[in-house]
């Protein structure tokens, strides 16, 4: 005996994806600088040093004055003589005017005024004094002045290119169902 047989056959239906991610793409251009370090100026002033030296004294101890020095010497020497003079005269005087205390008082007066008076002064100055020296340094101001930089920037803004990704959604195996008897 034969029994219909009834097959059922079935296929299941596959789906199909397909993806393409999204691209970014980002480009940052370069930057361009500019520096620029300007000179910085520099003053210098200077005062000169000075050196004095005054040896007046020195050579008038070798008695080699000059004319002015002479001339101031012989005055102040006059004077001097002029004031002993008048002092001798007034003492003189005196005597005379006591002339009966006794002695010879015109004598005496008369040896006393034949005597010399002079001497020669190679000066009163030490040596270490007589040459006389003065010295101012030399001053020096510097004077700076800096100047900043110059710093020039430029920056290009960044660049984006997107695209979008896409999804593809097809049927790689379709369904079916066969029924054989």
């Amino acid at each position: 005996m034969n029994i219909p047989s009834l097959s059922i056959h079935s296929t299941m239906g596959k789906i199909q994806i397909q993806s393409t991610g999204p691209q970014l793409e980002v480009h940052q251009g370069q930057t361009q600088q500019t520096i620029e370090q300007p000179k910085a100026e520099m003053t210098i002033e200077r005062t000169p040093s000075k050196l004095t030296i005054d040896q007046t004294q020195a050579w008038n101890n070798l008695n080699l004055k000059s004319a002015f020095v002479r001339i101031s010497e012989a005055v102040d020497e006059g004077h001097q003589a002029v004031m002993e003079g008048i002092a001798r005269r007034a003492e003189e005087g005196d005597d005379l005017l006591h002339i009966e205390r006794g002695g010879n008082p015109i004598k005496a007066h008369a040896v006393q005024n034949a005597q010399q008076k002079g001497s020669y002064s190679t000066g009163s100055t030490p040596p270490f004094q007589a040459v006389k020296e003065s010295y101012s340094p030399s001053e020096v101001e510097i004077n700076w002045q800096t100047k900043k930089p110059e710093i020039a920037a430029t920056s290009e803004p960044p660049s984006f290119q997107f695209q979008r990704g896409q999804v593809n959604i097809s049927m790689a195996q379709y369904p079916s169902v066969d029924i054989s008897i």
